[in-house]
């Protein structure tokens, strides 16, 4: 189950078609997976929102433009006809053609750029002056 409905991802947006509404209910039960990876324990409020935000981003703007003729995740493409070049620029944070978490909606659920460490060996010194 997703962490908001179609209706809430049309308001402020735009009036999706049929099948839109179709993919929208399966995109939002895809980012909720997402969602839960960053931030489980984020307000409800936060993660609708969210929600709303990615699967608006990978909708589009209805105008035919949105699916991308380069593969999925690529930040960049580059294609020649008769020469026949193609060249592509993977992105590790997504962006075209899947559903991902840009900074802003990272930093929303709770998961911005932390600095930190861990040491597993301070523990056993500890236990070594006991």
């Amino acid at each position: 189950m997703g962490y908001a409905v179609v209706e809430e991802v049309q308001a402020g947006f735009r009036t999706l078609t049929d099948e839109e509404r179709e993919r929208c209910a399966a995109l939002l039960e895809e980012a909720a997976l997402v969602i839960d990876a960053y931030g489980k324990n984020a307000d409800p409020a936060v993660k609708r929102l969210v929600s709303c935000r990615m699967v608006r981003r990978l909708l589009g703007d209805g105008t035919g433009g949105e699916t991308p003729l380069y593969p999925m995740g690529a930040t960049q493409g580059s294609a020649t006809a008769l020469g026949y070049t193609q060249s592509w620029t993977m992105g590790s944070s997504g962006s075209a053609g899947e559903l991902y978490l840009s900074k802003l909606e990272k930093k929303l659920l709770g998961a911005g750029n932390r600095i930190g460490a861990a040491s597993p060996v301070e523990g056993l010194c500890d236990a070594a002056r006991d």
